[in-house]
């Protein structure tokens, strides 16, 4: 018998899906087949993330493409969805909620006619959220490995173990532990005379510089007294990075319990020394050996 309504029906035609859309579900669907012990792909309500009551405060955060960011959030950085989020008749997300731990973060689509951007389109961050989390290292690398960009890498600080990344919609979170109890600071060992006092690495870029052995080696800096020169803490030896060199070289200063009398030992066997010149830690000059070496003698105050 023939269907009466087969008359009203329209032929199947395909339509071509956004390509956001595409990109967001295909970089989901390739998760889900990579890593089958993430998060599923089906939306739950979590009764927990909607019993976290509002603080004081509650960051509200404007994105480009706020469903990227609640994916990105809820894998990254281990939120639970509060909910469904409103859509609007065009398809932006007018209202979105996450716990984050015991807080909530709300965010929305950009809406321009409302003046409302997120921070690529207003031209950089604007602000950074501080995160409290368990494993700094492990949340800064999952953080990177879901497109998050690193600003400094992770540390020690007195404060705590800290790192920082650009989330893929351009905010900036400052990922942190809970600072440990703090031990008295053991005193760093006098050098003895020809002991090398402290190594300066010279080089055409400090802020380079930084970012290299900051990632590499952890380093942390605090601003020297020379221009452009930035002491490394907590280095044996000493040591800093200075900038304005033509090719990058290491310098190195010794020890010396009499300086007038290393500086005329290095004229006599062919080297060539400055003037003692007062520092806040004593005595310097500058020398060059009889290669042509340079380096510095220091008789410490």
């Amino acid at each position: 018998m023939t269907d009466p309504f087969d008359a009203l029906r329209l032929p199947v035609t395909p339509v071509t899906p956004d390509p956001r859309f595409a990109e967001r579900l295909r970089a989901r669907l390739e998760r889900a087949l990579l890593e089958p012990r993430s998060t599923p792909m089906t939306t739950t309500t979590d009764q927990a993330a909607l019993d976290v009551p509002l603080a004081t405060l509650t960051p509200y955060l404007a994105v480009d493409d706020a469903r990227g960011a609640l994916d990105f959030y809820v894998e990254a950085f281990g939120a639970r969805r509060r909910g469904e989020p409103i859509v609007m008749e065009d398809g932006r997300i007018g209202h979105a909620e996450l716990a984050v731990g015991g807080s909530v973060l709300m965010l929305a689509d950009e809406f321009p006619e409302l003046g409302l951007l997120g921070p690529r389109a207003r031209g950089g961050v604007s602000q950074s959220l501080r995160l409290q989390v368990a494993d700094v290292d492990e949340a800064v690398r999952r953080a990177m490995q879901r497109g998050a960009a690193l600003v400094r890498a992770v540390a020690d600080y007195p404060h705590g173990r800290q790192g920082a990344v650009d989330d893929p919609f351009g905010h900036r979170w400052i990922l942190a532990s809970a600072p440990t109890a703090a031990r008295p600071a053991e005193p760093e060992p006098v050098p003895g005379h020809g002991d090398v006092a402290y190594i300066t690495h010279v080089v055409p870029d400090t802020a380079a510089a930084r970012r290299f052995y900051g990632e590499v080696l952890g380093w942390r800096y605090a601003a020297g007294s020379a221009e452009d020169g930035w002491h490394i803490e907590g280095t044996a030896p000493m040591a800093g990075l200075g900038g304005g060199a033509t090719r990058p070289e290491v310098q190195l200063c010794y020890q010396v319990d009499d300086l007038a009398e290393a500086l005329r030992r290095v004229r006599e066997q062919g080297g060539e020394a400055g003037e003692p010149a007062p520092r806040p830690y004593g005595l310097m000059a500058d020398c060059v050996d009889n290669q042509g070496a340079r380096f510095y003698l220091l008789q410490s105050s």
